[in-house]
């Protein structure tokens, strides 16, 4: 996107999963999110996944962490699947962007829904297409959709991953039918946990995560759209899973008293202030 920032440097954040390499979180004037600075090229952007502790691409549960992660997904596949249930489309068609290794989509199949998934990483995808009997794609089929082809469009923890924003919200406008929904999870760096843990903050997880986003800023990028905002719905779990994390980062080593307290912390604080560490966005499509 143009370079529309001011020069205010948020923070200075380490990539702790791959590279060590260090970015700065600069504030996008325009749109109110940080951009991590520098972004890697579309070319190079790939190296930074490329770890086995990068969890969303793979099924295995190697130690603890690994089986609680897995064992909250199940918990939020029902909840995810008893949302978008509760807009009770006609045809219900579902395109989930950035699927990982497709249990969301598995679940939304068994539960009949047409499905069709995007997934950029070689290995997750034909995790994926097991599960879904080959309806997951490379990210180069979204342009290949024909427009107003689905009911709903999900990006679960997924857009903040995406180069060339304003072009990709563009394309899941298109492909939506009308007053069809648009659902957005990303993490909320205005969360007690964020503010907590400051540069050690997991969901930063630069410089995969190449936006940052609060309320304000997902409202201003959908409505560039045509498209708004009608409820927001926090995600518990997250603050656990991330404060568990930020503690490794910030002291070396997992503190899982300390984690489960900041991240029970910023629940209960969130319930106030609105502000958890992730947040759900449902998006109509007003045209």
């Amino acid at each position: 996107m143009a370079n529309k920032n001011s020069n205010h440097v948020h923070l200075k954040v380490k990539d702790y999963s791959v590279s060590g390499e260090e970015f700065e979180l600069i504030l996008n004037s325009e749109y109110g999110f940080l951009e991590t600075t520098p972004q890697p090229s579309l070319n190079r952007l790939p190296n930074y996944y490329e770890s086995e502790d990068y969890i969303s691409h793979t099924d295995s549960q190697r130690n603890l962490f690994e089986k609680a992660y897995h064992l909250v997904r199940k918990v939020s596949l029902k909840k995810k699947l008893k949302l978008i249930n509760s807009f009770s489309p006609t045809n219900k068609t579902l395109l989930d962007v950035g699927c990982g290794t497709g249990d969301f989509l598995q679940t939304a199949k068994q539960n009949n829904w047409n499905v069709s998934g995007i997934e950029p990483n070689k290995q997750a995808r034909k995790i994926a297409n097991n599960k879904t009997d080959d309806s997951v794609f490379e990210t180069s089929q979204l342009l290949k959709f024909e427009e107003s082809s689905f009911d709903v469009i999900t990006l679960w923890h997924v857009l903040e991953h995406l180069p060339n924003i304003e072009e990709q919200m563009s394309c899941f406008k298109k492909l939506l039918k009308p007053k069809g929904t648009l659902i957005i999870a990303v993490p909320n760096h205005k969360s007690y946990d964020a503010k907590y843990y400051k540069q050690f903050w997991a969901a930063y997880d630069v410089p995969r995560h190449l936006w940052h986003f609060n309320k304000g800023s997902i409202s201003k990028l959908v409505s560039k759209q045509f498209m708004k905002v009608v409820k927001i719905k926090p995600m518990f779990f997250d603050a656990f899973y991330v404060s568990l994390l930020s503690e490794k980062y910030k002291s070396g080593k997992m503190n899982l008293v300390k984690g489960f307290y900041v991240g029970l912390m910023s629940n209960l604080k969130s319930i106030t202030t609105k502000e958890a560490s992730s947040l759900i966005y449902i998006i109509k499509n007003n045209q």
